[in-house]
């Protein structure tokens, strides 16, 4: 039994079955019970009457065995599941039903607690006394026509239930089963290498839910594989280009085309630095990705983070007629960090901002601190970031024009920026309008 849609609907119908047998047997039990007490309290109230009407006016209850079967008849017939005794005031037997051995005998203390006392004008003459005993009321009497008539009844219901069970269980178990079956489906189909499949969204319960999962699931597959083609495909691109120029001028000097400059030289030493900053970048990525990029942390304060940027970078600043400042609130507190790779940090920052900003504009690093959390901002005054690629400012080779000369020489600069930040614990975003310049933010906690 392979079929989840056939055990739902199997459960269903043992829980529908089960319940309609419970449910049937409980009511037809109750019914009897309150049917008999029905007829008891029914026969009460002639029989009290009946035996007060004779003490009253005989004065004892002597000769009461011959009366009282005459007066009584109805609820005396030998189909009523009753035994009937009279006492006097005392608890001693002075009618015994069809058994006249217990006439003067006493009756127990614990019958005498539930027996019905005999009011003559006021005065407590004797007490009834109604047991309950083996059922032989006839098979055509109305008590048991009716009783009959109600377990047939109660049958019928539990039918009635256990068919209502079977169809709501199937519906039910088809439901269930129906996204199950789909969500197999595409599971496997994306097995097989068919990525950015979608199923259908029904409901918005669990299984809702892990559609909704799966397909964003199956869009983030797509889209990192098509990114993984990408970022190969730009790699192989970007490795190329120096190793086009190192490999034109190498064949040229050992051909005897050209001649040792020291030109050459420096342009063949130059292409071999950025393909070493470009593998490099390529292994700190992957290092971060795996989880594995090791930090060597201790506390420092987030000014002299900043300070460290502005003397890397304010000799390019003020070659390119750039005012680079910084503003650092007072008394931060100190972010344990690994200082070299947060340097990297704020170096691709500022490299980026300063790339962008023209002469006479101006790049501010900014320390503060907001919610327990110490921010690092690097604000440029340059041309902005187009609102088309702002979302996509932070992917590895992403093709924008603007984002794409923003990542660098080797196009990775964000992208290591945002994992290395992430691997200490915080975040990095970027808010920018198209004309106002750009805002880079690390969020570090303290």
């Amino acid at each position: 039994m392979r079929s989840v849609a056939l055990k739902l609907t199997l459960a269903f119908l043992a829980v529908g079955v089960l319940g309609a047998v419970l449910v049937g047997v409980f009511v037809s039990i109750r019914t009897q019970r309150e049917f008999d007490r029905f007829i008891f309290d029914n026969s009460q109230q002639p029989a009290i009457a009946a035996l007060s009407d004779y003490y009253r006016s005989h004065g004892s209850w002597d000769g009461l065995d011959r009366a009282v079967l005459n007066a009584a008849e109805r609820w005396l017939r030998p189909d009523r599941p009753m035994l009937v005794t009279v006492t006097d005031s005392q608890g001693i037997v002075v009618f015994g039903g069809p058994d006249p051995q217990r006439l003067g005998t006493q009756v127990p203390e614990r019958s005498l607690r539930r027996a019905i006392p005999i009011d003559v004008d006021g005065e407590v003459a004797g007490y009834l006394i109604f047991d309950f005993f083996e059922d032989r009321r006839a098979p055509d009497a109305p008590e048991n026509l009716f009783v009959a008539a109600l377990n047939r009844g109660i049958v019928l219901a539990a039918l009635a239930a256990t068919v209502g069970a079977l169809l709501l269980g199937a519906f039910l178990a088809r439901t269930l089963a129906r996204p199950i079956g789909e969500l197999t489906a595409a599971t496997q189909r994306i097995a097989r290498g068919e990525l950015g499949l979608q199923v259908p969204v029904r409901t918005h319960d669990e299984l809702g839910k892990l559609a909704s999962s799966f397909n964003s699931m199956s869009a983030d597959l797509e889209k990192a594989s098509r990114l993984r083609r990408q970022m190969t495909a730009d790699i192989a691109h970007d490795l190329r280009t120096p190793l086009s120029v190192i490999l034109g001028y190498t064949e040229a000097l050992s051909d005897g085309k050209l001649q040792a400059t020291p030109a050459i030289a420096a342009t063949l030493h130059q292409e071999a630095l950025h393909l070493n900053h470009l593998i490099d970048d390529l292994r700190t990525l992957s290092l971060a990705d795996a989880g594995e990029l090791p930090l060597y942390r201790d506390w420092i304060a987030p000014g002299a983070l900043l300070e460290r940027a502005v003397a890397a970078y304010g000799m390019q600043a003020e070659q390119q007629g750039i005012t680079l400042r910084t503003e650092i609130a007072a008394g931060l507190p100190s972010v344990k960090v690994d200082a070299q790779r947060m340097a990297q940090v704020l170096g691709n920052l500022v490299s980026n901002a300063l790339r962008h900003t023209p002469a006479g504009g101006e790049v501010t690093l900014s320390a503060s601190q907001e919610d327990g959390v110490v921010l690092l901002s690097v604000h440029d005054t340059g041309d902005g970031i187009p609102p088309e690629d702002l979302p996509h400012i932070f992917e590895r080779f992403y093709r924008g024009d603007q984002a794409r000369q923003s990542f660098g020489a080797s196009g990775l600069g964000l992208s290591i920026a945002k994992s290395i930040v992430e691997a200490h614990g915080g975040s990095l975003t970027v808010a920018s309008a198209t004309g106002q310049g750009s805002t880079f933010t690390v969020r570090l906690a303290v």
